[in-house]
């Protein structure tokens, strides 16, 4: 696991917790490297009952299986407006997030659930801003 050493985790206002960072980050850069354990597609009918339900991704080419971030993959925020963005490596199983612009010391660093920075469409829960 790879992350630029300036990320941390503390009490987020769009709700939880949150992963910020105290320091610079250049549009472009690596910000993580998380390990993924990859599950069955037959067990997210547990995951869905569990405490893990809002921590999972889909994963693979046709979203077959899903995945639990190691690091601070899975405590990411979302939002319509992300500074950062996810990238799967179905091969190596890994998640890699990059900054989409420059991100200034103090920010949240958020991303869009939904995978495309652009894609609006609605999500699981409710939006704060």
């Amino acid at each position: 696991m790879q992350r630029i050493p300036s990320l941390f985790i503390a009490p987020s206002p769009l709700g939880g917790r949150g992963v910020f960072t105290n320091g610079f980050i250049e549009e472009g850069s690596i910000i993580e490297i998380c390990p993924v354990l990859v599950l069955p597609g037959k067990e997210k009918k547990l995951l869905d009952k569990s405490l893990l339900y809002n921590y999972y991704f889909m994963w693979g080419e046709d979203d077959e299986e899903c995945a639990l971030l190691l690091g601070y993959g899975s405590i990411y925020n979302h939002s319509y407006q992300p500074n950062a963005e996810y990238r799967p490596d179905f091969e190596e199983k890994m998640m890699r997030f990059y900054a989409l612009v420059d991100i200034e010391a103090g920010a949240e660093i958020k991303v869009n659930y939904n995978g495309d920075p652009l894609n609006q469409e609605a999500v699981w829960f409710e939006v704060m801003t």
